[in-house]
């Protein structure tokens, strides 16, 4: 139903703002041409260079920045649309809209656009409760705005109430069965007051899918390692750790019981995962052989690094001369030394490469002992180290399993983990 249908997301500053990344990749895979417009503080959560590479369509911020000069940005976007969906719309814009405020680029296109507005609220439970916040959701509901109740659960403030953000698969369900009642001649401007668990019971395939991992043990790693050459100075990489931590996450979800294994990254770990935090290749090697026995599936995500210091000096190190001369001497090998070791464990690794990506990572594949090797090339745009999408190949040994286009890092994950229960259970 989504196929070809014109759609403008407006993103607002929330915390849930990072799920705009799976919302996008969720609506373009179903066909949808997506075009977004952000407020400021929705940037100061997720880049427009994420959306843009997901949408492979300009990101709109600013109302006086005009990209094409045949045309006015925020009338055309307006005009376009066959939907306009806000997700996550927060308490201020829900203000704005309910008040006709038009101050920036979503407020304004959203009071000169004639087609159906989808709003999905997401903020800390009291403001959502909160009678003006109320108020202002009931007055645009009066005026046909269609709405999709926030889900209960954990909130990113510590608080356990209603105000999470609807899991993106349920908003483009929910956007999908719109346009399926609006084709069949139903009046789907009825709907005005969605709860989206309501309008989208859980299908069996769906059901199914969260239990893929029920009563597997999976262990994570993920981030880079650091190598110490004395108490101020290391060695390090690139790595952020979200790659691994959207597997933790995914695998989570998918009901499995989950440890990740975290060296040096730059964003936090999904919450309610066991956590063992590490510095060195030598400390991760240790952790993950304290989880490798009881482990189902080993996911190795984490950029260890190949080398270390052979001395690490007590002491700062001082200026002594224009150059300076290191002596590195090789890491243990994780990856190939589970490969050598592993009995029933299904052992994933990943290799970050910048040329002849099939060749090294099939190589990889074959020395080290996986079962699948998930290949990226680091060197394209929006994908490998601090994105947060990815566009990967995934091998086995027969070759090309599957190739995933740039998409959130947690679809790749969610595809990933799909492979691995599947060869599993066919094990079994």
């Amino acid at each position: 139903m989504l196929n070809g249908k014109k759609i403008v997301l407006g993103v607002t500053g929330g915390i849930a703002a990072y799920k705009a990344a799976t919302l996008c990749s969720r609506l373009v895979q179903r066909g949808a041409d997506v075009h977004v417009i952000m407020t400021e503080s929705a940037k100061q959560f997720i880049t427009e260079l994420t959306l843009q590479t997901l949408t492979r369509n300009v990101v709109y911020s600013d109302t006086f920045d005009e990209r094409e000069p045949s045309v006015v940005s925020h009338i055309h976007l307006a005009d376009l649309a066959d939907l306009v969906l806000v997700a996550p719309a927060t308490a201020n814009v829900i203000a704005k809209m309910a008040h006709g405020m038009a101050d920036d680029m979503l407020s304004t296109t959203l009071l000169a656009t004639t087609a159906p507005v989808m709003i999905a609220p997401a903020m800390n439970v009291h403001m959502y409760d909160h009678p003006a916040v109320q108020h202002n959701m009931n007055l645009l509901v009066q005026r046909g705005t269609l709405m999709i109740e926030p889900s209960e659960g954990q909130l990113a403030c510590g608080y356990v109430g209603k105000g999470r953000l609807e899991e993106p698969d349920t908003i483009v369900d929910v956007v999908e069965q719109f346009f399926a009642a609006k084709a069949s001649g139903n009046n789907a401007g009825q709907v005005s007051y969605v709860s989206a668990p309501a309008i989208n019971p859980m299908t069996t395939q769906t059901a199914t899918e969260a239990q893929l991992l029920t009563g597997k043990k999976v262990v994570v790693t993920a981030g880079g390692t650091i190598e110490r050459i004395d108490p101020v100075r290391y060695i390090t990489n690139d790595s952020s750790g979200k790659m691994g931590f959207a597997v933790a996450a995914i695998a989570q979800e998918l009901g499995a019981e989950v440890t990740l294994i975290m060296g040096n990254t730059q964003v936090s770990p999904p919450a309610n995962v066991q956590v063992i935090r590490v510095l060195s290749a030598d400390e991760m090697y240790d952790a993950v052989l304290s989880q490798w026995d009881e482990a189902d599936i080993v996911v190795k995500a984490a950029a260890v690094a190949d080398y270390r210091p052979k001395e690490v000096y007590k002491e700062k190190m001082k200026k002594t001369g224009d150059t300076l001369s290191l002596e590195l001497i090789k890491n243990i090998d994780i990856l190939e030394t589970l490969g050598k070791q592993k009995t029933h464990q299904f052992l994933i690794g990943f290799a970050a490469e910048t040329n002849d990506i099939e060749r090294y990572a099939r190589e990889k594949l074959e020395r080290k002992n996986c079962d699948l090797i998930v290949a990226n090339d680091v060197t394209r745009a929006g994908v490998g180290f601090g994105t947060d999408t990815n566009a990967v190949n995934i091998y086995d040994r027969e070759g090309l399993v599957e190739e995933l286009q740039v998409m959130a890092k947690e679809d790749v994950a969610r595809q990933l983990l799909s492979i691995a229960a599947e060869r599993i259970a066919g094990r079994n």
